[in-house]
């Protein structure tokens, strides 16, 4: 019986599936190129995401938060996403320097969107923070709202971009 017991333990073991742990967020180097346009990050201000893919051994680098979530509401991609990290601007050193090593994952934080800000390349960014009070208290000088990843809507990241609107820069 006790061997039963234990081929029965050993066969239920085997079956379980085991969870991937995810990667960690890699640092941001000089040479990180954004995915969709190829040009190097860090001539670009406002706050950058990474994505990694299954079997991939190095993450997409998004020059713009917005971009990266473009990206996650595509239909199209190459790999399961196994994590998605975006810059920590509660922690940024400020906007032209968002900083290399201050990743959060994109699913714990607070972006604020629809605010007067433009991003890296340009178009309205989506802003991530860790701490919903820097959230809120951006939203006091920039304006947007504050949502989660899950709420941020495709009208926010997807389509046409009006550069033509005048969108301010951080300091």
């Amino acid at each position: 019986m006790k061997r039963l017991c234990l081929i029965t333990l050993i066969a239920l073991s085997a079956c379980k599936e085991e969870v991937a742990k995810a990667p960690d967020p890699v640092d941001l180097t000089p040479d990180a190129l954004s995915f969709f346009c190829q040009m190097n990050i860090a001539e670009h201000g406002g706050p950058k995401g990474q994505i990694h893919l299954e079997g991939y051994p190095a993450p997409l680098f998004f020059a713009q938060v917005r971009d990266m979530v473009a990206y996650l509401k595509s239909p199209e991609r190459d790999a399961e996403i196994t994590a998605v990290y975006v810059s920590d601007m509660s922690v940024a050193p400020n906007w032209r320097q968002p900083g290399i090593s201050n990743w959060i994952d994109a699913d714990s934080a607070t972006f604020v969107v629809g605010s007067n800000v433009a991003g890296g390349m340009g178009a309205r960014e989506v802003v991530p923070f860790s701490s919903p009070d820097d959230a809120n208290a951006f939203i006091d000088q920039y304006g947007g709202s504050a949502l989660p990843l899950s709420d941020i809507p495709d009208s926010e990241v997807l389509g046409p971009v009006d550069l033509d609107l005048p969108l301010e820069t951080p300091a």
